[in-house]
């Protein structure tokens, strides 16, 4: 998956499919060696318009090529398609492999058990920075305890409305799930033409927050050891509700089962949706369509009126490979590409919220359009089972599938969970 929040959960199948063709990792093991001078190489995500970042990061390694004498760095930037492969192979291959890497938060504990990344732990510890980073994002870069990376940025999603039609209709902005959902079919009755709130059968992280709202989970138990929860009566409660916007008074079954979350928000961008769950990332995407200037971003309602649902906390995280051998060089690096100067820059040059709590109210101060997006982050946000077996249940589509199911009306809620909690636990399993 491309593992800029952007495009968090549309690409993982692509992903999963690059890691099928991968080779399997023989357990890389740990450089003896700490070199203080020499070259460090760096892997970053490249980004669609990838100068504004590459100014940024420029001048961190300004910086650290300074700090440090008879150093360099070389910085490639890699493609999202190729990355899954070119990552497993460098885990394999000491000799061509990065220092420091940029990786997905949801790839933590699938690199952990390859045994790529390094655990800095005890560097993490000591940095007097991490005491602000967000509780949720350290567990992102969390397995079993040990750290491996340093959260980089974080991605939430919100509730994006149609101010025009909430006034043509006079109707008041949701305060609740109920509220949502009636709103949603108000719309749609109103102006046939306009999805409600465009929802996806294939927008895992879109629909999340409906389960977790009714305080339903993915899984119980703890890393290493999962159970699937799909099927307990709290995550059907959630999922019933999301799947019940699939239909002609909303969202038509035909058209949404297989729409994802770049087609909801796009469908809202040009006009044809009411209203979506749209990220912090999908800000100039909708400021770029028909609805500029006539749309507004609040959390997204919770089952109680007033509340927050939970939001799947998205993002990235610098790490380091553990075979490197410039240990302390490349820990160094790893900190002043994921420090509080450069995630307000990131933030500045990119829009990618940044995981430090104290930056990240920084930048809801500057930019206004972000403060729905912290509020939702303060509120609380959620994260998948810190399992290796997630890539798989992510990239087989466990849930798409049990939300098509449903929606097309082949299986009930209970079926169709089952179903998806076997499949599971399947993985969970076969990961160990």
């Amino acid at each position: 998956m491309n593992l800029s929040v952007r495009l968090v959960g549309f690409t993982a199948l692509a992903a999963a499919l690059a890691t099928a063709c991968a080779p399997q990792t023989s357990g890389t093991s740990s450089s003896a060696k700490d070199d203080k001078s020499g070259t460090l190489r760096v892997w970053l995500f490249q980004e669609v318009d990838n100068r504004p970042k590459q100014q940024v990061v420029d001048a961190v390694l300004a910086g650290f090529e300074k700090a440090h004498e008879d150093t360099e760095v070389s910085v490639e930037y890699i493609p999202v398609e190729t990355r899954a492969q070119r990552i497993k192979a460098a885990f394999n291959d000491p000799k061509s492999a990065p220092d420091v890497i940029e990786y997905g938060n949801t790839d933590t504990a699938g690199y952990v058990r390859d045994g790529g990344l390094l655990d800095v732990t005890r560097e993490f510890d000591a940095w007097s920075e991490a005491a602000d980073t967000d509780p949720t994002a350290r567990r992102s870069v969390t397995v079993d305890g040990r750290v491996y990376g340093a959260p980089y940025f974080v991605g939430v999603r919100a509730l994006y409305y149609r101010t025009d039609v909430f006034e043509e209709l006079g109707l008041a902005v949701p305060a609740s799930r109920a509220e949502l959902i009636s709103t949603a079919k108000r719309i749609r009755a109103a102006k046939p033409h306009l999805y409600g709130l465009a929802v996806g059968g294939a927008y895992t992280y879109g629909a999340l927050p409906f389960l977790w709202a009714d305080g339903g989970e993915l899984a119980t138990g703890e890393e290493g050891s999962y159970a699937s929860a799909l099927d307990s009566p709290a995550a059907r409660k959630g999922i019933k509700a999301y799947t019940s916007l699939f239909g002609d008074d909303n969202c038509p079954a035909a058209k949404c089962a297989g729409m994802n979350g770049n087609d909801t928000v796009t469908a809202f961008a040009s006009g044809k949706a009411a209203m979506a769950i749209g990220g912090d990332f999908s800000h100039a995407a909708v400021e770029a369509g028909k609805v500029r200037g006539k749309y507004a971003v609040v959390p997204l309602p919770g089952v109680k009126p007033g509340s927050i649902a939970p939001a799947f906390a998205g993002g990235n995280n610098i790490g380091v490979l553990k075979s490197t051998s410039h240990r302390t060089l490349a820990v160094d690096l790893m900190k002043r590409l994921a420090s509080k100067k450069t995630q307000g820059e990131l933030f500045d040059a990119m829009g990618f919220l940044p995981t430090f709590t104290d930056v990240r109210r920084q930048a809801a101060a500057k930019e206004p359009f972000v403060k729905p997006f912290v509020d939702t982050l303060a509120a609380g946000t959620r994260f998948v089972p810190a399992s290796p077996a997630w890539a798989q249940i992510d990239s087989s589509l466990v849930l798409p599938t049990m939300f098509q199911e449903i929606v097309s009306g082949k299986k009930d809620v209970a079926a169709a969970s089952e179903d998806a909690a076997r499949k599971m636990n399947d993985a969970f399993g076969a990961a160990g």
